[in-house]
């Protein structure tokens, strides 16, 4: 896609992938939702999506930076260098860092004081795939920071919930990056990167996936036992489950390009379902003769 053929700021949001904010922020909405037990304020709802956003920002921008001349080099990537130039790129994961940080002082203070270890977190995980084959792992400690921040923001403290919740995050970003990484794989090989699917292989690293995503379920249970949370929680649940089922059964019969569009959208309907169970079990709670 060039350039020229749509608007700076539509060409800005494909550069950072804007639509891909729906993979954390419903986990970091549906930790607000449960600290608040409802609602909280319209300006600490606002102050979240607008430091999850800024955060998301920083964080793309970031590794666009560094992976340039990486990304020319793949096919997948190879026009992404087209849309934004270096230092507009550069400057907008500046202004977004400290958007992100601004935002957090408007929060509290505690969330002032882990911004920046927030941002290193999101920041290093771009740096990994050059040293590490638990690249994948870290993404989800990266994403499992989102539902922890919107809890200390909520309550200004650390609680049991949100770990839990962060655990559950960690373990589905891991999972979904090792079977996202396979259409990358070659690439990956022939630039000496590194990931779990270099190391492992493509069939044990779609086992270990899914091993990951039944701890992710197990997780996403016991965050549901520690919050006493009802019969919509476990629909969402159980919804949850039967499409990741569908998602490993149909994985083998597609190609590249449609795997790595069905888990995009696949996994980003999980943390909807998620959102929306929570949601409707606090609704749930308050009809009267319930």
């Amino acid at each position: 896609m060039q350039k020229h053929s749509m608007g700076p700021l539509r060409a800005f949001l494909q550069f950072v992938c804007f639509s891909h904010t729906i993979f954390a922020l419903p986990f970091a909405l549906g930790s607000m939702l449960t600290a608040a037990h409802g609602f909280p304020s319209r300006g600490i709802l606002l102050l979240i999506v607008v430091a999850m956003v800024c955060a998301r920002t920083a964080a793309m921008t970031f590794n666009r930076v560094v992976d340039r001349e990486l990304d020319k080099r793949n096919p997948r990537t190879a026009c992404r260098h087209l849309l934004v130039s270096q230092p507009t790129a550069i400057a907008a994961c500046a202004i977004s860092s400290l958007a992100f940080i601004g935002t957090t002082w408007a929060i509290n203070r505690l969330c002032l004081a882990l911004s920046p270890l927030a941002l290193g977190i999101v920041f290093f995980y771009s740096l990994t795939k050059r040293f590490t084959y638990a690249s994948q792992f870290f993404l989800g400690l990266a994403l499992s920071v989102a539902p922890i921040g919107a809890w200390n923001a909520v309550t200004g403290e650390f609680a049991l919930p949100p770990l839990i919740l962060a655990l559950c995050v960690f373990l589905w970003a891991a999972g979904f990056d090792m079977v996202y990484a396979i259409q990358d794989v070659e690439v990956d090989r022939r630039e000496g990167l590194k990931s779990m699917v270099v190391l492992l292989g493509v069939t044990t690293s779609i086992r270990t996936a899914q091993w990951l995503h039944v701890g992710m379920l197990l997780s996403l249970v016991l965050f549901g036992w520690v919050e006493q949370l009802g019969f919509p929680y476990a629909v969402a649940l159980g919804l949850i489950a039967c499409l990741l089922l569908l998602m490993y059964r149909h994985f083998a019969t597609d190609s590249g390009t449609k795997i790595a569009a069905n888990w995009v959208l696949s996994n980003a309907t999980m943390g909807l379902l998620l959102m929306a169970g929570i949601f409707m079990d606090f609704y749930w709670r308050s009809i009267p003769f319930l």
